[in-house]
């Protein structure tokens, strides 16, 4: 009798894994958000998921997660260019 894995074992990731995959999503998505609305209070909390996340990835989530790390940087770059060009609050 063989023990190897199933190709769908293999496929299928754990909680770590799962978790990554959210906060990567809310990293992106307060990414945007801190593109139009006060860059300082949202783009650090951006940055701080993408890294946990980050942390967390080993799998298919990876990616995502490294693209989250790079979003949340240029979220706060754009986000306080526009805020300055604008006269708008940074915070």
């Amino acid at each position: 009798m063989s023990t190897a894995p199933t190709p769908y074992e293999d496929e299928r990731g754990g909680a770590a894994e799962t978790a990554a995959g959210f906060l990567a999503a809310i990293s992106l998505t307060a990414s945007v958000v801190a593109c139009f609305y006060r860059p300082v209070r949202l783009a650090p909390f951006a940055i701080l998921i993408a890294l946990i996340a980050v942390a967390l990835a080993k799998g298919r989530h990876s990616r995502l997660a490294a693209f989250a790390v790079f979003a949340a940087a240029l979220g706060w770059l754009i986000g306080m260019s526009v805020a300055v060009l604008t006269s708008n609050p940074i915070y």
